[in-house]
Order: C-alpha cells, then sequence, then structure tokens
C-alpha cells in the first residue's frame, strides 16, 4: 500500500527557512503528480506547489501558487523517491499543517485541485513566528 511521510515541519522564525520532505514507499513518484498542499487553521487547504517529471521522462514541469512564488521551490530525487519543498523567506501567514499528496499527471489547470490526488500524507506541522 502506498505511504507518503512528510517530515522536516518546525518552528522558525520570519525570514528564515526550511525545508520539508516527502518519503513515498510502495510508490514511485516517477511519472506522477507530486504536491504539497497547506492548510491553515480555520482555513481551506490550499495548494502550495507540485512537481511532475514528463512523459520523456526528463522534462520537469513545476507549479507553484502565487503566495509562494519565488519563494519556495519544489523539487524530487528519483533515486530517494522523495520530494522536497525548500521554503525560504518565510512568512507568518505561510504557517500550516503541510501535506503531500500524489497522482495522476500535473496540469496547470489541474494540480492544485486535491481531489485529483490519490495519496496523502499526514501532514507535517510548520510554524513561522515573527
Amino acid at each position: 500500500q502506498a505511504q507518503l511521510v512528510e517530515s522536516g515541519g518546525r518552528s522558525v522564525q520570519a525570514g528564515g527557512s526550511l525545508r520539508l520532505s516527502c518519503a513515498a514507499s510502495e510508490y514511485t513518484i516517477g511519472g506522477n503528480c507530486m504536491a504539497w498542499f497547506r492548510q491553515a487553521a480555520g482555513q481551506e487547504r490550499e495548494g502550495v506547489a507540485a512537481i511532475y517529471r514528463g512523459a520523456d521522462g526528463s522534462t520537469l514541469y513545476t507549479y507553484y501558487s502565487d503566495s509562494v512564488k519565488d519563494r519556495f521551490t519544489v523539487s524530487l530525487d528519483n533515486f530517494e523517491n522523495t520530494v522536497y519543498l525548500e521554503m525560504n523567506s518565510v512568512k507568518a501567514d505561510d504557517t500550516a499543517m503541510y501535506y503531500c499528496a500524489a497522482g495522476g499527471i500535473c496540469t496547470t489547470r489541474q494540480w492544485r485541485l486535491g481531489r485529483k490526488y490519490n495519496h496523502w500524507g499526514q501532514g507535517t506541522q510548520v510554524t513561522v513566528s515573527s
């Protein structure tokens, strides 16, 4: 059974950096859309970033929400079967539970739709203090 396990969440000062990891087991991340979502207390789940290796096996497509573009970077390591989210210049608004999701292919229009993903991790908490 596919499992996604997030790690790396912690408390951090505004302006700081951290890296989240999503390790997949019984699931191959290559060829599948891998995404990061977050949900702050009292708010709806929000798509943060996604990454997808195209059918040619080499082209990487990445997608970001406007709120994190130019601050966060999503990447993957096929050998480690792990997806990362590098978070820089974090703000108090970045405080949330961060979830990893996997499934299907990424498209510009659909990557941020939670319902398209078949597998989800349990989440890792990120708290940014000002």
